[in-house]
């Protein structure tokens, strides 16, 4: 990687999936539950390499931020900065805010985007993805990141798989995004190859988003730039 990555890390959703152990006030990624750290710190530790990443923007409920605070200072980091939401948005508001604040120093440069709630037990190879994910956006690529399947999963949404990126060993073309299968669809998919989970992870220049937003979710973009400023 030529420079440094701002890492974006969306920690805005409640975990209603484990409730009751997730609850509203302490959600999923602010418990251990792979380890010694909580989702959460294992998240912005995987990203702490200041020689390939910037300090860490979190983007997060506003009722969350002692918790937060609280977490990122028993990891020993101080320098991230804490967006908080009145309400959850969901992903596209998060990432134009993100870009918004990176685009004003330089717009240029690349944010990672990602879930706070991921267990990646192979941190170098997460490493190499998100080189070869960078290489790409720095031609301009907005990059989303595959989990290659293991079962049969319905509980997913995927991504197909398109032709390779010219210079880009490992990085393809999305061919389509497909909302969650029923079983017979998945198992197909699984024997056919070529079909990824949706990881939720993205990686972009930030006048890119904002631009691509500015053509295809004008209504979004405006409602960010106000709620930002």
């Amino acid at each position: 990687m030529a420079r440094p990555i701002h890492p974006v890390i969306l920690s805005g959703g409640s975990g209603t999936r484990l409730w009751p152990l997730s609850r509203e006030l302490f959600p999923k990624q602010m418990h251990a539950l792979a380890g010694e750290q909580t989702l959460l710190q294992q998240t912005v530790l995987r990203v702490s390499d200041r020689n390939l990443f910037t300090a860490p923007i979190l983007i997060a409920n506003d009722e969350h931020r002692f918790v937060i605070a609280e977490q990122l200072r028993q990891i020993g980091v101080e320098d991230a900065a804490i967006v908080l939401e009145p309400m959850g948005r969901n992903t596209a508001p998060a990432a134009a805010v993100s870009a918004m604040l990176v685009a004003r120093k330089n717009p240029d440069d690349l944010l990672l985007l990602m879930p706070s709630d991921h267990v990646i037990g192979d941190e170098a190879a997460f490493r190499r993805a998100v080189a070869i994910a960078a290489q790409a956006a720095d031609q301009g690529r907005l990059m989303t990141f595959g989990i290659a399947p293991d079962r049969p999963e319905t509980g997913f949404g995927y991504i197909r798989s398109g032709h390779g990126l010219a210079g880009c060993d490992g990085a393809h073309e999305v061919e389509r995004f497909v909302e969650k299968p029923d079983l017979d669809t998945a198992i197909g998919w699984l024997k056919q190859g070529g079909y990824f989970w949706n990881g939720g992870i993205f990686l972009f220049r930030a006048r890119d988003l904002i631009e691509e937003l500015r053509a295809a979710a004008p209504d979004i973009l405006e409602a960010s730039t106000k709620a930002l400023d």
